[in-house]
């Protein structure tokens, strides 16, 4: 297994002017706080044994909610044009929970730094469901009500966060919350959580906004031979994990073979599903390397991947990994952006990379600052080769609390100890500060 990695000697080059450089958090993460909120299916996830792999909840977490000047001032030192946070659905439903996201709007303001709103990343108020319809037209109604309340002072919106994760981890596989094990009667949930989009995307318009997007996950799927199976499963788990969730928002029309398998009047909810879009943003990590089903569970990324799935994931050799074992592929988010480049063309807002980072220990984190340079400069090469980039936020602000893998996987530009809470920022937070200084 390749661990280190080498960084460029020399400079990265400059991005054009006008550059997004950020950073990103989620709620359920950082915030903590959790009982001064409504629950989500996050909460009733992890009270449940075995969900969790260190047993732990974001009822702390990193106690955000409470030390946001703190984090706020972090974001300043590292001198950041925009910081990309997400709003608390379930917080919000709480009396006085906007309150918060007001106090932590104007102080971003006050320092300088763009607040960049993402309406939903994962944390349902447990008393709703994608599988219903109605969560979709419950969603437009709290984005009406945050940009009511924040719209003065934020003029970018994202409306969800990576709706094929929390498809396929929280309703196919159960992996993540709500911890439903529905396989391919999932589907529904793809399509109402895109039907969601649309509708908060029209009711961010009747608000003001002009600035709106989506966070998707995208990576280049790498087929594991030329041989027909594996092509085969290779453009399966493409469709699935890809065009399923791209294909909509940007052609007004399903891949070929989904739209019938969605509920309701697939054509009249594809025309406000696929509303026009300020940007297009892309969380990106790794390729996925894929094959014919081999007819036994496989554990990869810390899922089980099931038999009967028509698709096996499986190993890229010869490239470094993470502490979590991921891949690391700079080059990959090249192929990713010029191969969407050309499937839209013109019908492809401008990029924004809304999350990229790695799960590395230690203070002292090079590997993580050889991850970004990489990337970085990946990006760039995407840049020259003619696709409209237009900003690059790093996962993650701080560590913080990851999902199903609880305190055990650390991508902060800041370390955190879950004990005292005490902010402490690593080498990779002073090497993206003199990145952005010299960016300027």
């Amino acid at each position: 297994m390749i661990r280190r990695m080498a960084t460029e000697e020399h400079a990265i080059p400059r991005f054009p002017a006008g550059f997004l450089w950020g950073v990103s958090t989620s709620a359920h993460q950082i915030e903590g706080a959790a009982d001064e909120r409504e629950r989500s299916v996050w909460d009733t996830f992890t009270a449940e044994p075995g969900r969790v792999k260190d047993g732990s909840t974001a009822a702390v977490a990193c106690d955000h909610y409470h030390r946001y000047r703190e984090d706020v001032a972090l974001l300043a030192g590292l001198g950041v044009d925009a910081y990309r946070f997400s709003v608390s659905w379930p917080r919000v439903r709480s009396e006085g929970g906007l309150d918060f996201y007001d106090r932590l709007v104007d102080e971003l303001v006050a320092a300088g730094v763009r607040p960049v709103p993402t309406l939903f990343h994962w944390d349902l108020p447990e008393s709703l469901d994608w599988l219903e319809r109605d969560t979709a037209s419950r969603f437009a109604e709290y984005v009406s009500l945050v940009a009511d309340r924040l719209g003065d002072r934020v003029d970018k919106w994202i409306t969800l966060n990576e709706p094929a994760e929390h498809t396929l981890f929280g309703h196919a596989l159960g992996a993540h919350a709500p911890g439903k094990q529905l396989m391919f009667d999932a589907l529904p949930v793809a399509h109402h959580q895109l039907l969601g989009h649309g509708l908060a995307v029209q009711a961010l318009r009747a608000a003001g906004a002009t600035d709106i997007g989506i966070a998707n996950s995208h990576g280049p799927t790498w087929p594991a031979s030329r041989e027909q199976p594996d092509l085969e499963a290779a453009d399966f788990y493409d469709l699935l994990l890809n065009r399923l969730f791209a294909d909509p928002l940007l052609l007004g029309e399903y891949p070929s073979g989904l739209g019938e398998l969605m509920p309701g009047d697939v054509a009249a909810d594809l025309k406000v599903i696929s509303e026009p879009l300020d940007f297009y943003g892309v969380n990106y990590y790794s390729p996925t390397r894929v094959g014919a089903p081999q007819g036994e569970d496989i554990e990869f990324g810390g899922l089980t991947i099931p038999a009967e799935l028509p698709f096996s994931v499986q190993e890229i050799e010869g490239v470094p990994v993470t502490d979590f074992g991921w891949p690391v592929v700079p080059e990959g988010l090249t192929e990713l952006l010029t191969a969407f480049h050309e499937r839209y063309g013109d019908r492809l807002p401008p990029v924004v990379i809304t999350e990229n980072g790695c799960s590395y220990t230690g203070v002292d984190d090079q590997d993580r600052i050889t991850y970004l340079d990489r990337h970085i400069r990946a990006l760039h090469k995407a840049v020259e080769a003619g696709v409209d980039v237009r900003g690059y936020f790093v996962w993650s602000l701080m560590d913080n609390f990851e999902w199903a893998e609880g305190y055990a996987r650390r991508f902060g530009l800041v370390h955190v100890d879950f004990e005292t809470l005490a902010r402490t920022p690593k080498a990779s937070y002073a090497w993206y500060r003199d990145l952005l200084r010299a960016q300027r």
